[in-house]
């Protein structure tokens, strides 16, 4: 099939990758000249596992192709796929202008039958939109389809190439058809195709990240419970985990959640509730426990410094908002750092993905080491912000040697209190016992 999709963020870039690698001639059409001209070099803009193989694959194909051109880019297209940003506005909702202002370009441009699909994360309604933007000047027919993406940052191939479900919201016969054959490649285990109606495929993207950050939030909940009673959170992790109608998955207490789709998403799901006079009490709470979570690490910094963390030096490792990614959007980290240096002290960082974005954010506020063994040169303590692989097992008597004090800080729980106390040191986390040296 031939194929444009509009946006080369990374919804659009893996979305026209992923399809590009199952026979498909894929178009992707950007505004943006330098970013087109990097692309077409195979220069990748975002790091993610995996896709840089099959990006330079469909390149040398000539299956992956990248434009600035809306009409070249559309032209001939079975399919045209709208993955563009909805950032949230001041009021949490979400801002429609990109998607709608291309869908507006789109009418005069048809020059055949072509379904619409928005694949970008959207309110319910856009559909709609989208379609009285495109028809008062179109010729031809077309559908606008619903289409979210459930992409996980990390594993986002496999997630596009195998996914659980793909959710298709349409009420036209000849659209289904379309996205029937789109996607068949991809459903070839018997995993479900699910057809709705587009207002509740819209709604359906926005439950599914909101549920899974509730889920978060209720074990940080759970988390900071433990510590006030005595319990231990990953013993009630591995008791509530194993009751099937729980699952084990998202349960994992830490410092928040952040990237670029759970914090948008609940806001504008919120908003949506609110915009139909319906107090979704639940996501307000989620929303500000979270804000809450992501500093509550540093009273327990504070308190182990007797109050006051003036002039002391902290090794931070992690800066993304996850591991196996380079996205810092509502990373705990920023709101961390921020914390530490309003208090006097000095940050010194190490992700292996996330610090030239860091660096393009917030500049020389920090400084930055090319190991975890360079941020504890001479540091007082560190703090776990994400739980990279390489993090999980350093070498605990080299970081002695270098460190001024022999304390940690998880806020992810990577560690295991046993190890903590045998190695002799003063550690912290969220959720379980403090470990100290004292």
């Amino acid at each position: 099939m031939k194929i444009a999709v509009i946006g080369t963020g990374y919804v659009g870039l893996v979305t026209g990758t992923c399809f590009a690698e199952t026979g498909n001639f894929v178009t992707c059409v950007d505004i943006d000249e330098n970013k087109v001209a990097k692309l077409r070099q195979g220069v990748m803009p975002i790091f993610e596992p995996g896709l840089d193989v099959i990006f330079k694959r469909n390149i040398d194909e000539d299956r992956l192709v990248f434009t600035t051109s809306l009409q070249e880019g559309i032209k001939d297209a079975e399919v045209i796929f709208l993955a563009l940003p909805t950032p949230p506005g001041a009021d949490g909702s979400a801002d429609l202008s990109f998607v709608l202002g291309v869908a507006e370009k789109l009418g005069p441009l048809l020059e055949k039958y072509a379904v619409i699909i928005d694949k970008s994360t959207v309110p319910v309604g856009t559909a709609e939109k989208v379609r009285n933007k495109i028809a008062p000047n179109c010729k031809v027919a077309f559908d606008v389809v619903s289409n979210p993406e459930f992409l996980r940052e990390g594993v986002a191939v496999d997630d596009f190439m195998k996914p659980d479900r793909v959710v298709i919201g349409t009420r036209s016969d000849k659209a289904k058809k379309v996205m029937e054959k789109l996607y068949a490649p991809f459903v070839m285990q018997g995993n479900p195709i699910i057809f709705m109606d587009e207002e509740s495929a819209e709604l359906t993207k926005y439950a599914a990240n909101a549920f899974l950050a509730m889920k978060i939030t209720f074990m940080n909940e759970v988390a900071n419970l433990c510590e006030k009673v005595g319990a231990d959170v990953d013993k009630v992790r591995a008791g509530i985990g194993t009751d099937t109608r729980i699952g084990k998955r998202f349960l994992f207490a830490g410092v928040g959640y952040g990237g670029s789709c759970f914090p948008k998403d609940v806001q504008a799901l919120a908003k949506t509730a609110e915009d139909y006079d319906y107090n979704f009490k639940i996501l307000k709470s989620v929303m500000e426990v979270n804000h809450e979570q992501k500093t509550v690490i540093i009273p327990k910094i504070k308190k182990y410094f007797n109050g006051d963390i003036k002039g002391k030096k902290f090794a931070m490792w992690g800066l993304a908002f996850k591991p196996n990614t380079d996205d810092i959007r509502e990373a705990p980290a920023l709101y961390i750092i921020d914390e530490l240096v309003k208090a006097g002290a000095t940050v010194c960082a190490f992700d292996p993905e996330a610090m030239k974005n860091i660096q393009r954010t917030i500049g020389d506020k920090i400084s930055y080491a090319d190991s975890v063994y360079g941020t504890v040169e001479g540091a007082d303590a560190v703090i776990v912000v994400t739980e990279w692989a390489e993090f999980r097992s350093p070498d605990f008597n080299k970081m002695k040697s270098l460190m001024k004090g022999n304390v940690i800080f998880d806020g992810r729980n990577i560690f295991s209190l046993e190890q903590m106390k045998e190695l002799g040191y003063h550690y912290e986390s969220i959720g379980r016992a403090i470990v100290t040296n004292k």
